[in-house]
């Protein structure tokens, strides 16, 4: 029987980082786990032909709005990074390189870096800083800097990121109910709805 969503999301993506705020919750509510699974947008993007939200005409002033607004909508704290989008290489590469081993911890490790990216508005991109936030919870901090170097680990997320869009994620966050997919935070209520009723 089916006991786990799939919650698909880019470090990088405002929508993803509020989502991540209450995918678990959300879940646990109905009996459920969550898998959590980084990808890169750059690479859907390209495959769908859009462009980040901030920088498509029309779009991009309403959307920088919307996120301050959906961010208290929900009572959290949002500060939109500086640089801002770019690609999340180091938190996604850790995130798998540390799954393997230890996929608690990893998951623990993904709240981290968005909540110093979202949150204070660092740049989550950086190495030494997901080192830093590994550091805490028992991650060898030159491990994990040697590691997101690899061509093993830099070929796992290309993969991830492939398999991932293979199977129709084009956007964060995405949430797949076995078969079942739901794009975007605002469709966390149908999600929670879904995992009630077993769908409709």
């Amino acid at each position: 029987m089916l006991s786990a969503l799939e919650f698909y999301f880019d470090f990088y993506s405002p929508y993803g980082y509020l989502a991540s705020l209450r995918i678990d919750e959300i879940a646990a509510r109905q009996g459920y786990e969550v898998i959590w699974r980084p990808f890169l947008l750059g690479p859907a993007f390209a495959a769908t032909g859009h462009r980040p939200l901030l920088d498509t005409p029309l779009m991009g002033d309403y959307v920088a709005h919307d996120f301050a607004r959906s961010a208290r909508l929900q009572g959290a704290v949002f500060r939109l990074p500086e640089e801002f989008p770019k690609a999340a290489l180091a938190p996604s590469r850790a995130y798998y390189w540390l799954f393997d081993q230890q996929p608690e911890n990893a998951k623990k490790l993904a709240k981290a870096v968005y909540r110093v990216t979202f949150e204070q508005g660092r740049d989550g991109t950086q190495p030494e800083l997901v080192a830093d936030l590994a550091e805490p919870l028992g991650v060898d901090r030159k491990q994990l800097l040697t590691a997101i170097t690899t061509a093993e680990v830099k070929e796992r997320l290309k993969q991830e990121t492939q398999a991932a869009m293979a199977r129709g994620v084009f956007g964060s966050p995405f949430v797949f109910i076995g078969d079942e997919p739901f794009w975007g935070n605002d469709r966390l209520e149908q999600v929670e709805r879904w995992l009630q009723t077993g769908g409709w």
